[in-house]
């Protein structure tokens, strides 16, 4: 990982999701040389007003994060906002394998599982779909969304096995969330400039890093 020679994908149910749960991971891999991709599953806004320009303007907003954090391209599903869970599992999974068919990811981000919105536990299920044993995958790893993740009460909580120093990387991630212009918040909501500044030095201090994103390690083969 961050070597230069990965093909990366980042999974999100929603535009801001890549952002929120990787960003800082998604511009030290471009920094290294990695070629990165995005997916937003859903057409990220609500279904039911089918507001074609909102839904374009999200995908602008989208494009615009992915320039600031250094990713090649955004792919986007277009399945129903907030709706996941009406949806049948195998469309889910063929957005995803589709996606993972034209790009032949090795590192893949997604969310975990532990999670208050469950588009995003609709997206993670359909991940290890899609990056079984077989798929040509080699890494998949699972990240926390701030105001989802942390908001899921009782349960088996996110316990992270990977930390990524993004010390370089801190600004860069907020410049990037901020083109979400709908999507941000005031201090102290999770999706505040300060939140997030203060999620990733508290989870360097798991690690000993300035910064860092925390991770789950849902497959590994080396």
């Amino acid at each position: 990982m961050f070597d230069g020679d990965d093909v990366v994908l980042v999974v999100g149910a929603h535009p801001d999701d890549e952002v929120l749960g990787a960003g800082g991971a998604i511009a030290k891999h471009a920094a290294a040389g990695d070629d990165v991709h995005a997916l937003i599953v859903t057409e990220g806004t609500t279904h039911q007003y089918d507001d074609r320009d909102l839904i374009e303007q999200k995908r602008e907003h989208a494009r615009t994060c992915a320039d600031r954090l250094g990713a090649e391209r955004v792919h986007f599903g277009d399945l129903p906002d907030m709706r996941l869970d009406d949806v049948a599992h195998v469309e889910v999974n063929a957005v995803i394998e589709g996606v993972c068919e034209e790009v032949s990811p090795d590192v893949v981000y997604t969310h975990a599982r532990r999670e208050v919105n469950r588009d995003h536990v609709a997206v993670h299920d359909s991940t290890l779909v899609a990056t079984r044993p077989g798929s040509g995958v080699s890494t998949v790893l699972a990240y926390e969304t701030p105001s989802s993740t942390n908001w899921t009460p009782g349960g088996d909580g996110f316990a992270p096995s990977l930390f990524v120093d993004i010390t370089g990387h801190v600004e860069t991630k907020i410049e990037a969330f901020q083109a979400y212009e709908s999507e941000t918040r005031a201090y102290p909501h999770p999706r505040s400039a300060e939140a997030l500044e203060s999620i990733a030095r508290s989870r360097g201090t798991d690690c000993g890093a300035a910064a860092a994103e925390a991770f789950e390690v849902l497959r590994m083969y080396r």
